[in-house]
């Protein structure tokens, strides 16, 4: 296949990359001012050409670009992109004409920052196993109750998009709904940041005690919420995937130069896994790109999330193997009292051991490999 870009394509990388050049000169005031920033520019919602509710135009190909050279230019982390990745598309795919007006405009501009309401502590991996309750109130609203955990960036969203059961009795992925609830609810939602081992804080548990959630705001229509999240989760994996690459490509050179400073690259064994490293960061971008250009096989979204969780961990395993015992203590002028301090590859190595984890197990990913591309029997339900 030919991984190479067009003129045109490179004009557009150009475009892009002068602009993150010239707004990262100018300064970044907060996340939310900067995500108003990309909106009043135009780069939020690329590619939404239904309906005129985005931004400007762009084909698939140029999405990457532009999600490339974003992860390149050292810009804010993106608090919007719930919003644009998950919610969106969805909405373009299931939402009635009302909701796309209502709720598409405000993520293009960057006014309205979403969290995504799936996973439970009794439900995680399970989706089918949520509990949270939405139950009609003649009113014109549902009222939300349950708990929702690993809700990432709640602490800041505006919306979130909550799988909750609105058919007293159900079971498994019957009588799921796909709501949409506003945050700003006093008393009636909860946001608890959850600490990581980074000492950072993008997780949250959120409670949701009544929350009110009006009717018209259903995505899909009453019961069908399952189908809904499912299309969603197919929505996680994508153009966004090049970008993480891009990330990995940059802590790789970290790994490599820490073991260049530390004297461990003399070590034939430890080259021959940072060129592995490297070699199949390649491969899962070809591969990516492969799967973009729509070849639509089925189980692609699983086999790469099983290729680039297990690689991260193998290189935030690295990144401590090749600096010895150093990498085990703080910065030099870390003082008791002082705050909790980690530098890159420490981060990368502790961030690293949830991604088998988060965004479905490995177990799930290989029953889903299993059963729905293989055609394997279901593994019966109670055995251990």
């Amino acid at each position: 296949m030919d991984f190479g870009f067009s003129e045109e394509d490179e004009a557009f990388r150009g475009e892009a990359r002068a602009w993150l050049e010239a707004a990262r000169g100018g300064g970044v005031s907060d996340r939310r001012a900067w995500e108003r920033r990309l909106g009043a520019a135009g780069w939020i919602g690329l590619g939404w050409d239904e309906g005129g509710y985005g931004n400007r135009t762009a084909t698939l190909i140029q999405q990457v670009l532009w999600a490339e050279e974003y992860a390149r230019a050292g810009v804010p982390a993106r608090s919007g992109h719930i919003g644009e990745k998950l919610l969106a598309p969805t909405l373009i795919a299931h939402g009635s004409e009302e909701q796309k007006r209502r709720f598409l405009p405000a993520v293009a501009r960057g006014e309205e920052l979403w969290c995504q309401g799936y996973s439970e502590p009794g439900a995680g991996s399970d989706l089918a196993g949520v509990s949270t309750r939405a139950e009609r109130a003649g009113d014109g609203t549902y009222r939300v109750t349950g708990q929702k955990i690993w809700t990432s960036l709640a602490h800041e969203a505006d919306w979130c998009f909550v799988l909750a059961r609105t058919e007293e009795g159900s079971r498994r992925h019957h009588g799921l709904s796909f709501l949409l609830v506003p945050m700003d609810q006093p008393g009636r939602v909860e946001v608890r940041p959850i600490r990581q081992m980074t000492g950072t804080s993008e997780f949250n548990e959120v409670f949701f005690d009544g929350a009110r959630a009006r009717v018209e705001h259903v995505v899909g229509g009453e019961g069908n919420g399952w189908r809904v999240a499912m299309s969603l989760l197919g929505f996680e994996r994508g153009v966004s995937t090049l970008a993480q690459q891009i990330g990995f490509e940059q802590e790789l050179g970290l790994v490599v130069r820490a073991a260049v400073d530390s004297g461990a690259v003399a070590d034939p064994v430890v080259r021959e896994r940072l060129v592995r490293q490297w070699a199949e960061l390649r491969v899962m971008r070809w591969n990516a790109l492969r799967t973009l250009g729509g070849s639509g096989e089925p189980g692609a979204p699983s086999v790469a999330k099983l290729l680039w969780g297990r690689w991260h961990r193998r290189l935030g395993e690295l990144a401590m193997e090749v600096r010895g015992a150093r990498a085990a203590v703080g910065p030099e002028d870390w003082s008791a009292g002082a705050p909790y301090v980690l530098d890159p590859l420490q981060q990368l190595f502790l961030f690293s051991r949830a991604d088998t984890i988060y965004g479905g197990s490995d177990e799930v990913q290989r029953t889903i490999i299993a059963e729905r591309v293989l055609g394997l029997p279901r593994e019966p339900k109670g055995v251990v």
